[in-house]
């Protein structure tokens, strides 16, 4: 069984990143061939750790979260604890620095 990254929109992921202990996000953009890749890593990361959610939004979509977040770049994961950005990656590197940390 394939586990799925979840698309959120702006509204959901402002939600759960306020209301969650722990948000995990996935900023992309369609036309990103990098992104697609870094999907695939997530998916297979999501898949090894028991309770992570991985929230996935597409930028074009949520522009207000770009200026926000201070979004560099695509693709960009986004950490958040108890409504806290805690850490922004740009390098996805692989899915084992991914697992570290995630975990």
């Amino acid at each position: 069984m394939m586990i799925e990254v979840i698309d959120w929109t702006g509204a959901e992921a402002t939600n759960l990143i306020v209301n969650q202990e722990k948000t995990v996000l996935y900023v992309y953009t369609p036309m990103c061939g990098t992104c697609q890749l870094a999907k695939k890593m997530l998916t297979v990361v999501e898949a090894t750790i028991v309770d992570l959610e991985v929230g996935m939004l597409d930028l074009n979509y949520a522009p207000h979260l770009a200026r926000e977040y201070e979004i560099e770049s695509v693709p960009c994961l986004l950490i958040f604890e108890n409504g806290t950005l805690k850490k922004k990656i740009y390098a996805f590197h692989s899915v084992e620095y991914l697992y570290k940390e995630l975990q």
